[in-house]
């Protein structure tokens, strides 16, 4: 894809005769045998300029030159990555299939859990991990989710992302692919970052005595990598338009609506992760959560906008409609300049209009439809509860679930904007960071330093408010916000049933049970819950 967009978007630039394609310019076509040039037809080839025309006009701009230098050192970057991941991807067929005993044409066939099962047995036979007789589902997950584990806490705790307040849009959180790949270079595997290897902190890190002198170099370094951004900018920022254009063009023309449509933004895919969870379990709660909490956002709306949009799709629509009745009765209206043109924005604006349009046998119930989407998300504020119908209610819950041209723009502003972010924002938490590091790591045996929240010790990060007296050790500053030590915990317990948690999480996890099969008793039969309620789902959840 990289390929093709820089070299069609080259050949467009320089390879291409627009005065021809435009017909403002004649091009004359004389038949053999004939002294008549045929003006009437122009056919692409004719619009296409010849190669050596095309290359000077490509050497007579230096400005394109340079980008397609940068392409090109940017591609074998790629490419050198591309080939390592191809030998590691080698190297863990192998393991597969001779050490898993599972064949690369049945592996589609083996659930995660089943695969899990057969490295922790050939670990007790070969002895793998040579520190530690035997491996646990936690230590797997530990060795995979290292440091998406310390991203989920820092978010947790709201470290990261940095938070702005903006007038007129009040609150915004602000993470992007760009801002989050440039984090990760800083904190877990760039060059002079935290971590000196994939499993292991700096001993620098660990020492309080050290943590002045580190966040003095850690905020040097956030300024150097903003400015090495700034000057990287245009050629990203290029990119990123190019990209977009062609990744969403035709995708627009062909269903308008898709920019309306919503999707989990990144910070919300940090904020509701569990410690411990996969990928691919994430995206499954996720997805069951999509249909719910679209539902909640468009129980939204506004009567003024709805007023517009009914007029405006009107008079689109009005429009639209003699157009193609003109074109019905004589196809030679297509010839008239631009109306294909008008024909598509009117479609268009017809589209986005009814997207503004609610429908009318809508019933307006939040509380029940936040329900639903909590069943699966299993995250929310505290002050959520009660003020489903409040608009800031609905605005919090939008940094979470945004439209999807909200996605696609803070795409586009990203290499502006994660400069000026890691320049200005970022440096001041240094110190924050560095302690957080400091404070929450532990090293585990066999697996390396991981961050402590990921062992879901209720007795140390556990929240009060969700345990029995006595249960909890943890200050305010060690606990994890909204429960997500206790939701973890019971999410890895379910995905994992033949882990053994330690004592504290075991007895929290008992008296849950306890408390679960209290509830159920009391409850009305199963078969008076309606399937779409929000406790039969939170049940099947």
């Amino acid at each position: 894809q990289f390929l093709f967009v820089v070299t069609f978007t080259t050949f467009l630039l320089c390879c291409v005769d627009y005065d021809v394609l435009f017909a403002n310019r004649p091009l004359n076509h004389s038949h053999a045998g004939t002294a008549v040039p045929d003006r009437s037809k122009v056919t692409l080839p004719d619009a296409v300029l010849p190669a050596p025309q095309c290359a000077q006009r490509i050497r007579a701009s230096s400005w394109i030159i340079f980008l397609l230098v940068m392409a090109t050192v940017f591609w074998l970057y790629r490419l050198v990555k591309v080939l390592c991941s191809l030998l590691s991807y080698w190297e863990i067929r192998s393991f597969y299939i001779k050490a898993l005993n599972i064949p690369s044409e049945g592996l589609c066939n083996y659930s995660w859990q089943e695969v899990q099962a057969r490295l922790i047995s050939l670990q007790r036979r070969q002895q793998m991990c040579v520190h530690k007789r035997e491996l646990t589902e936690l230590d797997i997950y530990h060795r995979i989710l290292r440091f998406k584990n310390y991203t989920v806490a820092m978010v947790n705790k709201s470290l990261l992302p940095v938070r702005f307040h903006l007038p007129l849009l009040g609150t915004v959180v602000f993470l992007t692919q760009g801002l989050k790949y440039n984090l990760e270079l800083l904190l877990f595997w760039g060059p002079g970052s935290l971590f000196q290897n994939k499993w292991s902190l700096r001993p620098q890190c660990k020492r309080a005595g050290a943590r002045r002198e580190l966040a003095r170099r850690l905020a040097r370094a956030m300024v150097l990598l903003g400015v090495a951004n700034l000057l990287l900018c245009p050629c990203v920022l290029v990119w990123q338009l190019l990209y977009a254009f062609f990744s969403y063009a035709e995708v627009i023309k062909r269903e308008p609506g898709s920019l309306g449509a919503r999707c989990w933004s990144l910070y919300g895919r940090c904020y509701l992760r569990h410690f411990n969870e996969l990928n691919h379990e994430l995206q499954a709660r996720l997805s069951r959560g999509y249909k719910p909490a679209t539902k909640y956002m468009n129980s939204f709306t506004s009567p003024l906008l709805t007023v517009l949009a009914k007029n405006l799709g009107f008079f689109a629509g009005s429009i639209l409609a003699v157009l193609i009745v003109l074109t019905v009765y004589d196809e030679d209206v297509l010839t008239v300049q631009h109306i294909l043109t008008a024909i598509t924005l009117l479609g268009l604006v017809v589209t986005v209009a009814r997207s503004f349009i609610p429908d009318e046998h809508t019933v307006w119930c939040p509380e029940q439809l936040l329900q639903r989407v909590l069943a699966h998300v299993h995250y929310m504020p505290d002050h959520w509860q009660g003020n489903a119908s409040r608009a800031e209610t609905r605005a919090e819950m939008a940094q979470l679930f945004q439209y999807k041209a909200v996605f696609i723009l803070e795409e586009l502003l990203s290499p502006i904007l994660t400069p000026l972010i890691l320049i200005f924002a970022l440096p001041s938490r240094a110190l924050d960071i560095v302690d957080f590091f400091r404070n929450f790591t532990v090293e585990v045996v066999g697996v390396g330093d991981i961050c402590s929240f990921a062992q879901l010790d209720v007795r140390n990060h556990g929240n009060p408010q969700w345990l029995s007296a006595g249960q909890s050790e943890a200050s305010v500053y060690q606990q994890a916000e909204n429960g997500k030590t206790e939701l973890s915990l019971m999410h890895f317990a379910i995905t994992n049933p033949r882990w053994q948690p330690p004592p504290p999480s075991e007895l929290f996890l008992s008296h849950l049970k306890e408390k679960v099969q209290q509830d159920a008793a009391a409850a009305p039969p199963a078969r008076h819950i309606l399937a779409e309620g929000p406790l039969g789902t939170s049940l099947l959840s």
